[in-house]
């Protein structure tokens, strides 16, 4: 991983539609099997993936590319086949002066000492998550899949308190792993996670009951708000 700052000009901005001016660029590079030209000119589309059936959504790039471009940025791939692949990411650099917040953030932050399962096929959404949950004070169980959210439940309901669930995944969707549970623990408490907006399938499953909603990415403090919000719901 690198991060620097560039200038990128008119000339390279133009295609991507963001204003030239001051940049923070981070590089990740791997060292893998790369891919070709065909590959790299569909890595971005929603759905597209070089993982077996039952391996992945092929979501995770796209969302990545998605929250970079709303936020006025840029990424692009450079990979050849036997040297592995490089993902540059530009984010426009502010202009303002950084305040340092961070006990006000902590202040704001609403804790808890119940046990949190978080469901969701993408590694970075349970690192984070995991992470986040565990700043604020409680226990975590980790599933990747709806298949393994509902074996986990089944074994743990007792214990589980409150089940962050992903909508999307390739096994079981968030929809089916939830009907299963449920039948499990007819209170169970589920607050929702997508990418998505809660119209649409997300809604249905709010109306079969699931306690709330949360958009995926989400931050710390309004994370914190939702589960407390759920917990302590009488």
């Amino acid at each position: 991983v690198e991060t620097s700052s560039v200038v990128l000009d008119e000339n390279y901005t133009k295609p991507f539609g963001v204003k030239p001016g001051n940049y923070v660029k981070i590089s990740v590079t791997d060292t893998g099997v790369g891919m070709d030209e065909a590959t790299q000119q569909r890595i971005f589309d929603p759905f597209f993936t070089t993982k077996e059936m039952g391996r992945g959504t092929g979501l995770g790039l796209a969302s990545a590319y998605g929250i970079i471009k709303n936020h006025g940025g840029v990424m692009n791939v450079y990979s050849k086949k036997g040297e592995g692949t490089t993902f540059n990411v530009y984010l426009p650099a502010s202009e303002k002066e950084v305040t340092i917040r961070e006990k006000k953030l902590a202040d704001e932050i609403l804790r808890g000492t119940e046990t949190v399962l978080i469901v969701d096929d993408e590694d970075m959404i349970l690192d984070v998550g995991e992470e986040m949950l565990k700043e604020m004070g409680y226990k975590v169980l980790l599933a990747r899949s709806g298949k393994e959210a509902v074996e986990l439940y089944r074994k743990y309901k007792h214990e589980i308190d409150l089940v962050i669930l992903d909508m999307i995944m390739p096994d079981m969707g968030g929809g089916e792993a939830y009907d299963k549970m449920k039948e499990n623990n007819p209170k169970i408490k589920v607050l929702l996670s997508t990418g998505y907006s809660i119209r649409g399938q997300a809604t249905e499953i709010l109306e079969r009951g699931c306690d709330g909603f949360i958009q995926k990415p989400f931050k710390i403090k309004e994370l914190s708000g939702k589960i407390r919000e759920i917990l302590d719901k009488q």
